[in-house]
């Protein structure tokens, strides 16, 4: 498997395998079998999940469109007065829950989808969370021994003035893990404290990089010490080979989770809810498993390679207790005040 990099724009055509689509079809185009989903799911990931699902559903195809989590969430308000749509899936709660976007779907409760505990879905039914991701550093061990660096083991560590020029980010305002990260430092800390300490950060930041995993990806090529990344991209890049530690940040995980939900302005419900009635399916989870490190669907069991990368058995003890409410209300805020001071 090698690394993807993040494009702006992509779609994935899953038919008997899964190829790239041109953008731009028109509604007459598209039948009956035939649904247009929107994810932030990463690359890699939803080619995974997206083949699975052939597996199980070989007559329906799915044309995906994959943008970070901030780019989708302004193609969702741009589009509203016509979305393009069937189904959006795999996007962050935090974004999910915006007002303006939950007006666009409609209430659907899948097949199984008591498997799903009630705090991880909506109580209306217009979205549920499957899956989830939580923040991690990738660390090179060869950059740290060639240059004679501590290995960090907490966000504190990463203001040692040793670090200057090492430590790359997600930049919040186009990745979904980027703003969790700021999120989960801001609700730490305190507004105050967590600004100030997103202040001396930034003195030693040497890139914002527009995608989650990115981050990840070049600390583990050897560009840079420390990638601010999430903790799957790290495990399966450890699995590939690169010379890298994943750390879990002493003061706790920063999180996310990533729902899914019809769309009301669908053309396609049909096919759509069975694409939707497929991803609590006990095939979809087993292909969680291989992906993610939050899984809210019962059933299947963390991989082995999971445990060797750092990850505890236990997530929920290094996991930050996230008001993901109070991410969405103070998302555009904080998004802003991010730009106006930090963002180059």
């Amino acid at each position: 498997m090698t690394i993807f990099s993040s494009y702006a724009l992509r779609f994935v055509m899953v038919c008997a395998v899964v190829c790239c689509a041109a953008v731009g079809f028109s509604a007459s185009q598209v039948r009956a079998d035939e649904i247009t989903v929107y994810t932030s799911y990463e690359e890699d990931e939803a080619a995974a999940f997206l083949a699975a699902m052939q597996r199980d559903l070989p007559t329906l195809k799915v044309n995906m469109l994959r943008l970070s989590t901030g780019d989708l969430h302004a193609r969702m308000l741009a589009e509203a007065g016509n979305p393009r749509h069937d189904v959006i899936w795999g996007w962050a709660v935090t974004n999910m829950v915006d007002p303006r976007i939950q007006d666009m779907l409609e209430p659907y409760q899948p097949k199984g989808i008591d498997r799903i505990p009630a705090r991880f879905r909506d109580s209306d039914g217009r979205w549920f969370a499957k899956t989830g991701y939580m923040a991690a550093f990738c660390v090179n061990n060869e950059v740290l021994q060639r240059k004679n660096l501590p290995m960090p083991t907490s966000w504190e560590d990463l203001l040692k003035p040793e670090f200057k020029g090492e430590v790359v980010m997600p930049n919040p305002a186009s990745s979904g893990t980027g703003y969790l990260q700021i999120a989960s430092i801001l609700q730490m800390k305190g507004e105050e404290a967590g600004w100030k300490y997103l202040a001396e950060l930034d003195k030693n930041i040497a890139q914002y990089i527009k995608s989650g995993s990115r981050p990840c990806n070049v600390a583990s090529a050897g560009e840079f010490a420390v990638g601010a990344s999430f903790a799957l991209r790290a495990i399966k890049n450890i699995d590939e080979g690169y010379p890298i530690t994943m750390i879990i940040p002493s003061e706790g995980a920063g999180n996310e989770l990533e729902a899914s939900g019809l769309m009301k302005s669908s053309k396609n419900k049909e096919a759509a809810k069975r694409f939707l009635d497929w991803t609590v399916s006990k095939a979809a989870v087993d292909e969680y498993y291989k992906w993610k490190e939050i899984v809210t669907v019962s059933g299947g069991s963390m991989p082995e390679s999971f445990r060797k990368a750092g990850l505890p058995a236990d997530i929920g003890t290094v996991m930050v207790d996230m008001d993901f409410a109070w991410s969405a209300q103070n998302r555009d805020r904080i998004l802003q005040q991010w730009q106006d001071k930090l963002e180059r």
